[in-house]
């Protein structure tokens, strides 16, 4: 099976997600009177939220490292674009590609666009960490 015949991360990974709430929750919900699609909002995806979560930075995660086809779609420009239709080349990319050759300050660049990158994903982890500490799971 090649990496294209995969289901797509986010979904199968929230589906495990929800098959994991305990049936006792739905039971629960559902002998309350709660009907089926209540119960589905408001008891098993607040139950399964860290794991949805979860996939989605996953997701995400695995997304951003698909450099080859980013390069390809963006169209690996060196210039700067100036409206929204312009080729552009994306961080990811540019280590990629650059890091074969660097040396210096230039490799020292490269570091720094890692650790941009870097940032990013764990501002986008801490805002989701926080996200699911509100549910009170």
């Amino acid at each position: 099976m090649s990496n294209y015949d995969a289901p797509p991360t986010v979904v199968t990974v929230s589906e495990t997600a929800l098959r994991a709430v305990p049936k006792t929750y739905r039971e629960g919900s559902l002998a309350l009177g709660v009907s089926q699609i209540g119960t589905i909002f408001k008891v098993v995806v607040p139950a399964a939220k860290s794991g949805i979560l979860t996939a989605v930075v996953l997701g995400m995660g695995r997304a951003i490292g698909e450099t080859m086809a980013v390069i390809l779609v963006a169209g690996n420009s060196l210039i700067i674009p100036t409206s929204l239709t312009d080729s552009i080349r994306p961080l990811v990319t540019n280590i990629a590609l650059e890091m074969g050759y660097a040396a210096g300050v230039h490799q020292e660049m490269l570091f720094a666009t890692g650790i941009v990158l870097f940032s990013f994903i764990l501002i986008l982890n801490f805002v989701l960490a926080k996200i699911s500490a509100k549910g009170g799971h």
